[in-house]
């Protein structure tokens, strides 16, 4: 007689959890979720401060090193959180041979996205001060 039918529900159900690694990915996205809080708010009552200035007075904002590490950090805190969130719903919904290269191909999106968000904050912090016409002659 087959082994598997002679054991109880319990007992073909244990050791079928999440091999744990999913208590660590929900801790992250938590700690990740509470560190966007405190970033986001800066981020949206920074702009709000911004509204009315011209171009040359945010430009001066955002090189000052407080705003671009606030920067920096909101940038690595929101695509690594975008990154755990998706895999989850690539995780749970993909069901097809598609499952790793969409994986792969988010993870490389997130990363990208993230570090030219990183990479423009930095060039922002190091350029000489530039009008919005010589701005756009460099373009």
């Amino acid at each position: 007689m087959d082994r598997q039918c002679m054991r109880s529900p319990l007992a073909r159900a244990m050791g079928l959890g999440s091999a744990k690694e999913g208590v660590e990915h929900w801790w992250m996205e938590r700690v990740s979720a509470v560190a966007l809080v405190p970033l986001t708010l800066w981020f949206v009552a920074s702009i709000i401060a911004h509204t009315g200035s011209d171009y040359a007075t945010f430009i001066g904002w955002l090189r000052t090193p407080l705003a671009t590490i606030m920067m920096v950090l909101l940038l690595i805190a929101l695509f690594y959180h975008t990154a755990l969130g998706l895999q989850v719903i690539i995780e749970d919904y993909v069901h097809s041979a598609a499952k790793i290269p969409a994986l792969v191909i988010m993870r490389l999106g997130c990363f990208a996205l993230a570090a030219a968000g990183i990479v423009a904050a930095q060039r922002v912090l190091v350029r000489r001060h530039l009008t919005p016409q010589s701005h756009r002659a460099l373009m």
